[in-house]
């Protein structure tokens, strides 16, 4: 899919700044050590945020595990042997390039800096301060600072991004271990234990969600690029020769898996790497993106990683990595029964990104409907996302009506349904802020239902209200979820 939007950059940076208060203001996301003065690029998920993420990771993990009989799941250790990543090259070749500004002192990576053709000349403020003296210079390295936009630069000096630390209580070399920087090694080092312990048949994959770490020092965008992040990632093993339709397989599952949860499905995209952009490793390899507030971004690469991962574990544990097929002849001698290294197709998503994806895809604004209101915020998320898929309002706050409300809020929460009960101001108050959390149904409980047994439902995207039976209100809500046929 070819698609070459543009991004406006001034309303994109408003749109990310509205984002990002929402998070602190409705408890998704608030800034890590806050009080403290924050930590550069960690944040801690809120009430609402760490729902968020539950239920994205639980539908990724129901629709590549629970659906497929040919991936099981691991949850592997934050900590490898440090020979895990020399194998996998991380140690040598996990590097970026640093370059310090003389101008501004800003420190940043030469890679992601911005292109300027060698010999320009350009115009910056001395220190990088608006109040500063403008300079004059040449572009010697064909990029500039991306803080002040000097080309006073010094010279680049690689940089690992793994985060060191000591296993026990003496730290020297020969205790230090890494912090990893990916889930996918964990996947190669137990191929082994999970085929034979799951008689899993070529093809199959291991899926795992979790932590991993990059000391970034370019870090943008809200959640986008930190330091601490999470993953969902797939690391699938096929027969040499298949890679190519099984790329294909899971180019059409994963971006199709997107779309089903966006309000604007043609915001994501699949992009094919250009040769010249293919990991040494690699013989193919797409990017879905989406089209963030500031362009088009990864989500997730898809990548065919041939059979150079667990060739070169095999190499540095002295373990066999294979798989026999007893039912294929050796292509080499003819004879029956074929053992050979599988090649890997990798689906690995970002579930930190995709958070975010959700909330710049959910997230709009409504004109006010009368003169001087405010307009109205609404997360439009979809609803199996949603934090809290239900809240649950007493009209007031006496004749019995919250005990009535509290009762329907237990009948959800034994359906295993998030509701949220909520007696805090005014009705239509109340409606704003669970627009706001996202929430897609609110129950309203009043004096009609002691006289009745019905109560009021109010869609979230739509504001339209009906009554329904009391007694129905669990089944309803699970039929809207989709639980429910």
């Amino acid at each position: 899919m070819s698609d070459e939007r543009t991004a406006d950059r001034r309303a994109g940076e408003e749109k990310m700044g509205k984002i990002v208060s929402l998070c602190k203001r409705r408890g998704f996301i608030f800034p890590s050590s806050e009080i403290y003065g924050g930590l550069r690029s960690c944040y801690d998920y809120g009430p609402l945020g760490v729902e968020l993420k539950r239920n994205l990771i639980a539908e990724w993990w129901r629709a590549v595990v629970y659906e497929r009989e040919d991936i099981v799941g691991i949850d592997a250790a934050i900590m490898m042997h440090p020979r895990v990543w020399e194998a996998s090259g991380h140690v040598a070749g996990f590097q970026d390039p640093l370059v310090d500004c003389r101008n501004c002192k800003e420190r940043f990576r030469a890679d992601k800096a911005p292109r300027v053709e060698t010999g320009t000349e350009v115009e910056y403020l001395e220190g990088g301060k608006k109040g500063g003296r403008k300079l004059r210079r040449v572009v010697e390295r064909g990029y500039v600072c991306p803080a002040c936009g000097s080309p006073d630069l010094s010279e680049e000096r690689m940089f690992n991004l793994m985060f060191r630390t000591n296993l026990g209580p003496v730290e020297s070399a020969e205790n230090m271990i890494y912090l990893r920087p990916e889930t996918a090694q964990a996947m190669f080092v137990q191929f082994e234990n999970v085929q034979s312990t799951m008689s899993m048949k070529v093809p199959f994959g291991i899926a795992q969600v979790g932590k991993s770490f990059r000391n970034e020092v370019t870090v943008e965008h809200f959640i986008f690029r930190s330091v601490e992040f999470e993953q969902m990632e797939i690391e699938f093993f096929v027969e040499p020769g298949t890679q190519a339709e099984w790329m294909d397989h899971w180019t059409r599952e994963r971006i199709g898996w997107y779309r089903r949860y966006l309000n604007r499905p043609d915001d994501v995209r699949l992009r094919r790497h250009a040769k010249d952009e293919l990991a040494h490793y690699a013989d193919d390899c797409y990017d879905v993106e989406y089209f963030f507030p500031w362009g088009w971004d990864e989500l997730e690469g898809i990548a065919s990683r041939t059979d150079y991962d667990l060739r070169k574990h095999a190499e540095y544990s002295g373990k066999k990595l294979s798989y026999f097929d007893q039912n294929k002849p050796d292509p080499a001698t003819g004879k029956p029964g074929w053992r050979y290294v599988p090649y890997v197709v990798e689906p690995s998503a970002g579930a930190t990104r995709s958070v975010l994806m959700l909330l710049c895809d959910a997230y709009d604004e409504e004109p006010a409907t009368e003169p001087g209101g405010e307009p109205r915020v609404v997360l439009r998320l979809h609803p199996r996302l949603a934090p809290y898929k239900v809240g649950v309002f007493p009209l007031v706050k006496k004749d019995g009506l919250p005990e009535l409300a509290r009762d329907v809020v237990r009948r959800f929460y034994r359906a295993g349904i998030n509701a949220r009960y909520d007696e805090q101001h005014s009705i239509g108050k109340r409606y704003r802020r669970h627009d706001e959390a996202g929430t897609p149904y609110c129950l309203t409980i009043d004096g009609q239902t002691k006289q009745d047994g019905t109560v009021t439902i109010r869609d979230r995207d739509t504001m339209q209200q009906e009554r329904i039976s009391l007694d129905e209100a669990v089944r309803v809500v699970r039929r809207r979820l989709g639980e429910e046929s």
